[in-house]
């Protein structure tokens, strides 16, 4: 059953303005008919995103809004933008000026969700380190929404999204080598029981299986090839278990992620970065989603970057950009409908 769209309008911020985030909005609202998209409006310039629009090869009306309760009336022939700012539209050549226009777009966007003007947020891919040199002070997006919602960190959660798969990183942007001191009994349990509230509340899941990784080959052979999954993961399982989570493993992941192991499980719990976005990104490159959970609201991103080398040449390809769209705006509609 297809699930209706929320009553309020989706929020997207503009990304990076020398990125692809741009003109990916506007294809996306180009597309959003044929996709059967909820409404959205951007967060950004309007007279940038047209830029980027005619970038693409686009004919498009972008009509600039003063409030989100104006962009329902504007989507159905125009893609509406509440400006925040400006920039120059420079595809591939990042500066400050983008940068601050990027960040305040993701101030704003944040905060309308927070406030109940808009139904979801989606963030455009922005460069980390053009933001870090304006005084952007967290690690990336996640971080910022989540300080932003009064969430803690550990308390936030990513989720990679496909049409194949989901994932969740126990660890994300560290070194590989640091990983098993970070990894503890109640971190995975933690984070996975936030994975399982997520999945039944905003995926429609009613009873989430969860597949946990071993963090070792052969899930340690008992602790011939390391402890962690012994001594940690499996302590950690046996606490989801006891809380009625459906949880099992630890797995070996090099047996995880085949077709017939994935009909087994809704999403797999991994103990690093690349053991969950490997396989994500090779079975569903093109509409995988960021989905933060464990936050007040709901906030998707593009599982892609700033692709600055092919900003402005029309290459750039949507579909994870609407997949990000859809996913919101399916998401948020579950949780309105579940008050």
């Amino acid at each position: 059953m297809t699930t209706p769209p929320p009553p309020l309008p989706l929020a997207i911020s503009l990304g990076d303005p020398a990125g692809v985030g741009p003109e990916l909005i506007a294809a996306a609202w180009a597309l959003s008919d044929a996709e059967g998209l909820p409404p959205f409006f951007a967060v950004g310039n309007r007279d940038l995103i047209e830029a980027a629009a005619r970038s693409r090869g686009l004919t498009m009306e972008v009509v600039a809004i003063a409030a989100p309760d104006e962009a329902a009336a504007v989507f159905p022939h125009a893609l509406p933008v509440l400006d925040v700012g400006s920039a120059p539209y420079t595809p591939g050549q990042p500066d400050d000026a983008g940068a601050a226009l990027a960040l305040r777009a993701l101030e704003v966007a944040t905060s309308l969700v927070k406030q109940g003007a808009a139904a979801a947020l989606v963030t455009g891919p922005i460069a980390k380190s053009r933001l870090a040199r304006i005084g952007f002070n967290q690690p990336g997006q996640t971080e910022f929404v989540a300080e932003a919602c009064g969430i803690t960190p550990e308390n936030a959660v990513m989720m990679l999204a496909g049409p194949s798969l989901r994932v969740v990183p126990i660890t994300v942007h560290v070194a590989l080598h640091d990983v098993p001191g970070l990894l503890t009994a109640e971190l995975i349990r933690s984070r996975s029981a936030i994975a399982a509230t997520a999945l039944a509340r905003d995926f429609g899941v009613p009873a989430p299986r969860l597949a946990v990784a071993a963090l070792n080959p052969h899930a340690g052979e008992d602790g011939r090839m390391g402890s962690e999954d012994r001594d940690v993961i499996a302590p950690a399982i046996a606490a989801l278990q006891a809380a009625g989570i459906d949880a099992r493993g630890p797995l070996p992941a090099d047996t995880m992620f085949h077709a017939e192991a994935r009909a087994t499980y809704d999403a797999a719990i991994c103990m690093y970065h690349d053991q969950a976005l490997i396989p994500i990104k090779v079975l569903d490159f093109d509409e995988g989603v960021n989905v933060t959970l464990g936050l007040p609201i709901i906030r998707t991103s593009p599982d892609h970057g700033t692709a600055f080398g092919i900003a402005g040449t029309g290459t750039a390809r949507p579909g994870a950009t609407i997949a990000a769209i859809r996913m919101a705006g399916e998401c948020a509609a579950r949780r309105m409908a579940a008050g």
